[in-house]
């Protein structure tokens, strides 16, 4: 399994879960397994929900008859555990990164190191791909998506040399793609800039914020009173939403005040500092450098 996904924070982010070994877990991202296999490891006649809308990850499946797996997206995660007869839970936990495997799969297309088609699907039965994307796209949704899923700096410049070179055919690889913004690409920080291009690509290939947001708004629905949620994010979008979901119940604003001041949120946070990895685990998994994990009790 370590080989598919080396597991982030791990024993912190299971540690946050505050572990009922007869108790009713998820683990919205199986992956590797990792956090799954931790967290069964700690539970007696407990139960884990496992999720993972990827058919490789499917594969990895532990012969566990208290883990039970299913392929599909967590954003859909309530109906899920209705179907599993499941009302509420005692935690969740969700590692929201893209697995080794992703990256390290030529053909998924993923990473900018390798030549492959423009893809970029987690769930490869999705029609939306990073090639539709990239050549459907009018440009003011181009401008939109780099903007802000990648905070790309010249993005005036990025969506001018993909529009222009898409008039003359069909952009359909990676190094195509490359090739193409090539010369607007800043040379001293070719590899940052690319990473930042791709990571907005992805994250609108498979509407990570909005899969999110929809996450966050059914723990609520589902988390027992005292059951705990703890999440690993990978980039200051995600990091904003967790953050502002645990503090207000809310993405944006501030929520309203009752006659006496008071404010009722549905989660306190159980960590006022983001949790990071330390230097011995980046030293063995450079992917967790920038790795935060934040956790709250429902109320």
């Amino acid at each position: 399994m370590d080989n598919y996904h080396i597991p982030v924070l791990l024993h912190q982010s299971v540690d946050g879960l505050a572990i009922n070994p007869n108790g009713i877990y998820v683990d919205c991202t199986y992956g590797g397994g990792g956090h799954s296999s931790e967290i069964l490891s700690r539970l007696d006649k407990g139960r884990l929900i496992a999720f993972d809308q990827d058919s490789d990850a499917i594969a990895n499946k532990a012969d566990d008859d208290r883990l039970t797996l299913i392929q599909g997206n967590f954003k859909y995660l309530q109906n899920y555990l209705r179907y599993e007869g499941i009302s509420q839970v005692d935690g969740i936990l969700a590692d929201l990164g893209v697995s080794s495997h992703h990256f390290d799969a030529e053909q998924r297309g993923f990473s900018f190191r390798f030549d492959a088609e423009l893809d970029m699907r987690m769930n490869q039965e999705s029609e939306l791909t990073a090639k539709k994307v990239i050549n459907e796209y009018e440009v003011h949704l181009l401008k939109k998506m780099f903007r802000t899923y990648g905070e790309v700096k010249n993005v005036g410049r990025l969506v001018s040399a993909i529009d222009t070179a898409r008039q003359l055919g069909s952009i359909n690889t990676i190094n195509e793609f490359k090739e193409v913004i090539e010369p607007i690409t800043p040379q001293k920080m070719q590899s940052k800039y690319l990473a930042k291009v791709f990571q907005a690509i992805r994250i609108e290939v498979n509407q990570e914020m909005e899969v999110l947001q929809e996450m966050l708004y059914h723990s609520i629905n589902v988390l027992k009173p005292g059951g705990r949620l703890s999440v690993i994010t990978y980039h200051s979008l995600e990091d904003r939403l967790v953050k502002n979901f645990i503090r207000s119940g809310m993405f944006e604003g501030q929520p309203e005040k009752d006659l006496y001041g008071n404010v009722d949120v549905p989660l306190t946070a159980v960590n006022r500092k983001i949790i990071i990895p330390d230097e011995a685990e980046i030293k063995r998994n450079n992917r967790a450098r920038s790795a935060k994990l934040r956790i709250a009790v429902r109320n």
